[in-house]
């Protein structure tokens, strides 16, 4: 049987190594101008990953080993989390109206007829979408990031002190 030490040193790094994807991601988007439809492909295959990283980790190894550690720091853990993966949700409720509207009027296409229109323009709902957007990005990675800290902490505490 393999040593808990060693998955929770896997499960560490495959966490961490979910957090460049998460960045890389982001700038993707932030820079570019317009977002055509290859951008958001190309920026999702790396946020997917990033939160595939995260997620199935979480998933297979944490959620069913909680309630046997379950305490003040691994409570504080999971509230974190689980905040992280509410923010997501945030997130997730402008992307998908923001994707249909752009969807509905074309917006992704490279050789889009109005691509210098103001998004904003396109649904009188637009400008909301885009705050819980940037809300629940900005939540997540906050939410995730002291998920993170704490659980390195954790991990830190538990296997390599001790």
């Amino acid at each position: 049987m393999v040593d808990d030490a060693a998955i929770a040193t896997v499960v560490a790094l495959v966490v961490t190594a979910s957090f460049p994807f998460y960045l890389y991601g982001a700038w993707i988007v932030i820079d570019e101008d317009v977002v055509t439809w290859s951008v958001l492909t190309h920026h999702l295959k790396f946020i997917v990953t990033g939160l595939l990283l995260t997620t199935v980790p979480v998933l297979v190894w944490m959620v069913p080993r909680v309630l046997e550690q379950l305490g003040g720091i691994v409570a504080v853990h999971v509230f974190l989390g689980l905040q992280a993966y509410a923010m997501l949700v945030l997130a997730l409720t402008g992307i998908v109206r923001i994707f249909q509207v752009k969807r509905a009027h074309d917006m992704y296409a490279d050789d889009a007829p109005d691509r210098d229109v103001d998004i904003s323009e396109l649904h009188e709902d637009m400008d909301s979408w885009r705050w819980r957007l940037r809300v629940g990005v900005a939540g997540y990675v906050v939410f995730w990031l002291l998920a993170w800290v704490l659980g390195v902490g954790r991990y830190v505490g538990k296997y390599l002190v001790a």
